[in-house]
């Protein structure tokens, strides 16, 4: 009872000291501040009108403090870290060291109440009410002191909003009127909508696109007036949009391309350079002034999409830099339009190229852990041709190696050797019996890639492994990309394989996978989209889709039947057959400023027929990891409920993999301070073989599938360096599948304080970059 009485004591005076430290750490920022002055520590806004729905009211006050300035300095949990650190650091003496940097660096200095001014902020939210419709809108502002803290609040009174009654456009003579005209029906001015200035901004701009599509290369949108008329109806405006009558007549005038120049060795050194005659060359409509025949002629006919005599238009103007910029071998382009000198209403253009170095090198070191407790490096070294075939080809050469050891555990010895080379050749567009011309901003591409690989473990086999491919990559957008892999083969074969790891294969069956010959060949393609690089959207999205068809022409023609005992051997090595679908889905739901909730789900499956009865080991699906479930080490979980039996030869950690595989991860990530962000998660899912095995049961797929999900938890820390981000997480299993039924969740069986149940399941990740 005393024991227990102690430990209750204790518990308050640790709950009584962190109030403490809590109440030091809040008043001690007011300690230092300037005589006479205030801490300010936010403003408010209240919008008092019966009028507007509460929804909407709560959104408008919220987008009015966003306008209030200065902004407080940052809380966490109610405390101002920040401003203590800069209030503990002091004033430093010289402008370097650890006191310099905490204050500078890390601290922050307060924001003074002397500092706010509440008219200016007063004008600017009358100001931003009445860009809404809110025409005279009252704004009082008012301040609250509390122990040398102060707060702002501000009271904003607005009338009825005015609603838009009608919208006209130019109905003049000009051919640019008529444009304008016939693009009405896209306006973003509606009738019965409120009035709003922002729209009213966006409508010119919409026309000044619309414009700068038909040919109007000098207009802009200052040239639009918008007239808005309120003096009829209750609270009603009408807009009408006019082309000023002082707009020049240069902005009036559609212009079409003239002569198209083209330096591709431009550098401003030579800006004034005088050129020879056989240095400029004609090709189809492009002039082409080059020194040194940089490239082949034909390619500007694929990036340049302006021809002699086109209308311009803003379009074929950007997709055209674009696309230059795309080739990967410009540091630098330009783009000039000049008036024609020699024809009215007529463009000269002028692109002027910067090359980025022709041939480089560059050397990667990579320093790596993973979770079978294997420590390693591996170096690649990497020459590049940015320009082949004079068509900006580009073709690489790889020489990489590495090496993994493992200290201790059952692997100790047992280190992992790797050396092997790769080169590639990629053209900058679609290589097809057929022609194929895409009007994309992004470059279409063609690559080939051969690659060899020795793979030697240590007192156990080495694996031969070579790969070919041919294939196309392309991007319809930012958002939506594609590559298609024609040609894919890949043939691995094992050698110097030592008795000891025969002796092990006729334990466990499973370890002979590892050293069968391979031959896998046959098409795969895959498909992205994304929106994530839209930061300002709530919701954003990333999607990506695999298909993988191996064997299955050459299956159908030759007849191959492993079940029948008839499998085909091409060159002695039986080939693979089978079909492999996989998707990866992941959400964005952004919470906060500085805060979002990431979730991700992927679904696979692989069926293997014909020639081969099960999927090659290198094409199975697998879970656990630091990009995965991560309360579990990687390839340790499943397939099912499958329980890795205890052997008298345990000299290999688990490799489990599967035909199936369902996976669901979710975390919260926010801002902590400075560099440091922090991250809860969720992960769940398993994999499963498709067919029954009876050297491993309960890992086929059933109906009760869902009692087989394995879930793990738990908390981490981003340290965003900016060039990387390091990451670490700890986690433990919360349910797990190889448990008995009815046992499988192990939360009434956590305990922290047993060193045996923490070496068993708490799992620290360590990794680059985030898991999704």
């Amino acid at each position: 009872m005393n024991k227990k009485h102690n430990h209750i004591e204790n518990q308050y005076a640790k709950y009584f000291l962190l109030f403490c430290l809590f109440f030091v750490l809040g008043c001690s920022n007011t300690k230092y501040l300037p005589e006479g002055d205030l801490l300010y520590i936010g403003g408010s806004v209240k919008v008092k009108d019966s009028l507007i729905k509460k929804k909407e009211r709560k959104a408008l006050e919220k987008e009015l403090e966003d306008l209030l300035r200065p902004k407080p300095n940052k809380q966490i949990f109610g405390l101002r870290p920040k401003l203590w650190i800069y209030n503990f650091a002091g004033e430093p003496k010289k402008q370097k060291g650890t006191r310099y940097w905490l204050r500078n660096k890390v601290g922050e200095p307060p924001v003074l109440f002397s500092k706010v001014d509440l008219d200016y902020n007063v004008s600017v939210l009358r100001n931003f009410t009445e860009n809404r419709g809110y025409f005279k809108t009252r704004v009082s502002a008012d301040s609250t002191v509390r122990n040398k803290r102060v707060t702002a609040e501000y009271t904003v009174i607005p009338k009825k909003q005015y609603i838009i009654k009608s919208v006209t456009f130019p109905d003049d003579s000009l051919a640019m009127s008529r444009i304008i005209g016939r693009s009405s029906r896209r306006s973003l001015l509606k009738v019965g909508k409120p009035y709003d200035l922002d729209i009213i901004k966006a409508e010119r701009e919409r026309i000044d696109a619309r414009l700068k599509e038909k040919g109007y290369f000098y207009f802009n949108p200052d040239y639009l007036l918008a007239q808005v008329d309120s003096s009829k109806g209750d609270h009603e405006v009408k807009v009408r949009i006019i082309i000023k009558p002082d707009t020049p007549p240069k902005a009036l005038t559609a212009y079409k391309i003239n002569n198209i120049f083209v330096y591709p060795n431009y550098s401003l050194s030579n800006d004034s350079a005088v050129y020879r005659k056989r240095d400029i060359t004609q090709y189809k409509d492009f002039t082409i002034i080059d020194t040194t025949e940089t490239f082949k002629p034909r390619i500007y006919d694929r990036t340049i999409y302006f021809k002699k005599g086109d209308l311009y238009n803003r379009k074929d103007h950007n997709l055209t830099l674009n696309r230059f910029v795309n080739l990967g071998t410009f540091s630098f382009v330009k783009n000039e339009f000049k008036l024609s000198d020699s024809i009215p209403n007529a463009l000269d253009s002028y692109y002027y190229l910067t090359l980025l170095p022709k041939k480089f090198i560059r050397v990667e070191v990579l320093g790596k852990t993973n979770s079978a407790s294997y420590t390693g490096t591996e170096v690649n070294v990497n020459w590049n041709n940015r320009n082949l075939f004079k068509g900006a080809e580009l073709f690489t050469v790889s020489v990489f190696g590495g090496a993994d050891f493992q200290l201790g555990g059952v692997n100790k010895g047992k280190n992992i050797y790797k050396l092997g080379a790769e080169t590639s050749l990629t053209w900058p567009r679609f290589i097809t019996p057929f022609n194929i011309e895409g009007n994309s901003e992004y470059v279409p591409r063609t690559k080939a890639t051969l690659r060899y690989e020795y793979q030697k473990r240590t007192q156990l086999y080495a694996l031969n492994s070579f790969n070919t491919s041919f294939g196309y990559l392309w991007k319809e957008n930012i958002r939506k990309e594609h590559q298609l892999n024609v040609i894919d083969v890949t043939y691995v074969s094992p050698n110097h394989v030592t008795p000891e790891y025969l002796e092990d294969i006729e334990e466990d069956a499973a370890l002979g996978k590892v050293i069968e010959k391979q031959l896998i060949f046959g098409p795969t393609y895959s498909y992205t989209y994304t929106n994530t690089m839209q930061k300002r959207r709530k919701n954003t999205i990333y999607f990506n889709g695999e298909l993988d068809l191996a064997g299955n022409l050459t299956g159908l023609v030759t007849g191959a039947n492993i079940k029948k005992n008839d499998t085909i051997k091409i060159f002695g090595v039986p080939f693979s057959q089978y079909v492999k679908i996989r998707s990866d889905f992941r959400h964005y739901l952004k919470l906060g400023k500085e805060s979002e909730l990431a979730s991700r789900l992927i679904v696979g499956a692989g069926f293997a027929y014909g020639n081969s009865n099960t999927l090659p080991t290198s094409k199975q699906f697998v879970v656990g990891g630091t990009n995965s479930i991560r309360a579990f080490r990687a390839r340790t979980l499943g397939p099912g409920s499958y329980v890795i039996p205890p052997t008298t030869n345990n000299n290999y950690t688990p490799d489990q993999s599967a035909d199936l595989k369902l996976e669901f991860n979710t975390e919260y990530r926010a801002k902590l301070f400075s560099i440091v962000r922090g991250a809860v998660f969720l992960d769940a899912g398993n994999i499963w073989l498709l067919n029954a095995d009876p050297d491993k049961p309960g890992a086929e797929i059933s109906k009760d599938f869902m009692k087989q999900i394995a879930v793990g938890a738990g908390a981490g820390l981003r340290f965003d360096l900016s060039f990387l981000i390091l990451r670490t997480d700890l986690a433990i299993p919360l349910r797990n599948p190889s448990l008995p039924d009815g046992q499988r969740w192990v939360i009434d069986d956590i305990n922290l304080g047993s060193s045996t149940w923490r070496k068993d399941n708490l799992i620290l990740n360590i990794a680059i970059g985030y898991p999704f």
